[in-house]
């Protein structure tokens, strides 16, 4: 993820950030995850000050509970040189970064926090200790990455995966891709998903094998191996979320023109479509790791106020939706 010097002041107690009227969606996710109690959350070594800034914002909006999980004295010292104050948060002391995930995944393991939160640590060091076979929060979910865009243009939140964590899924990993980011927009109380599979064309092609796999992953979804969502594809871009375009092209159904999920054929066309919302068209890219026990908060240095805290107003909500449903990857 592009990466930023440039930090935004904390907000105070009850005070969300200006959004000139741009950003409602964002805003009335936050408002909803404040109606919860604040989860206990394990910032995994929250040692520069971006990553220590967006823990104590989002406390302060009521979203979480830190556990400040790292070296003891690199967090006060940086504490120290942001003028944040960290009085009163637990801080649970570790040697390094590789220990700070190892003793974040604990904490969820001994049911002492319900969400994971990345810190100034390696996305790769959190993702390891999470996924390892023997001490992690693995289920029988593959792990995937979701963005919930909040796009200024588009009239309601739009889903990117997998821009972040798998780079080239194969039909498998696709399909648990696509449940993760259903189960998500379900928990949130954002209702039954229109899933748009993109690929360069909307016809099924052996030239492009990724149009086989999204007329593959739609009749699984027929099938039942794919629930809770609406499913088509293979669609281009366009005709997934213009609904001109999918008139002009004669593709009729639910999902064209109106698509809330966009599943991408492989991270680097995630991560780039994901990027140009971001840089050219304005838009926020909040970001939550799915298929492990808990949310997790997959925050950039780059990443402004607003957007750390709709990913922790996320990954509060669902995961207060998993303990009223089922657990992840049942």
């Amino acid at each position: 993820m592009a990466q930023s010097s440039q930090i935004e002041p904390t907000t105070k107690a009850g005070e969300v950030p200006a959004t000139n009227g741009k950003r409602e969606k964002y805003e009335r996710l936050i408002a909803k995850a404040r109606e919860l109690p604040p989860a206990l959350t394990a910032v995994a070594h929250p040692c520069d000050e971006s990553s220590l800034t967006g823990a104590l914002d989002a406390a302060a909006q009521g979203l979480i509970k830190p556990i400040l999980v790292g070296p003891t004295a690199r967090i006060i010292a940086t504490a120290k040189a942001s003028g944040l104050d960290i009085a009163g948060f637990e801080i649970v002391d570790t040697p390094h970064s590789h220990a700070s995930a190892a003793k974040a995944v604990e904490l969820v393991q001994a049911g002492k926090a319900a969400l994971i939160m990345k810190g100034s640590l390696h996305s790769d060091e959190l993702l390891a200790a999470i996924t390892n076979k023997e001490t992690g929060l693995r289920t029988g979910r593959r792990i995937s990455h979701v963005f919930i865009m909040d796009v200024p243009s588009y009239p309601e939140p739009l889903f990117i995966t997998d821009a972040a964590v798998n780079i080239f899924p194969d039909l498998e990993g696709k399909r648990d891709i696509i449940q993760n980011a259903i189960d998500l927009h379900v928990g949130l109380g954002l209702g039954t998903p229109r899933v748009a599979i993109l690929s360069a064309v909307e016809t099924v092609t052996t030239k492009i094998p990724s149009t086989i796999e999204a007329a593959a992953l739609c009749k699984m979804a027929d099938r039942g191996q794919i629930t809770g969502g609406l499913l088509d594809g293979p669609l281009a871009l366009d005709n997934a979320i213009s609904p001109e375009a999918a008139s002009i092209k004669g593709i009729v159904s639910p999902v064209a023109g109106k698509a809330q999920i966009l599943v991408m054929p492989d991270l680097e066309a995630g991560n780039m479509l994901a990027k140009n919302l971001t840089f050219l068209s304005g838009a926020d890219a909040a970001g939550i790791v799915l298929g492990a026990r808990v949310p997790i908060i997959l925050t950039s240095r780059a990443d402004n106020v607003r957007t750390r805290l709709a990913s922790c107003a996320v990954a509060g909500l669902y995961a207060h939706a998993l303990t009223q449903t089922r657990p992840i990857g049942g």
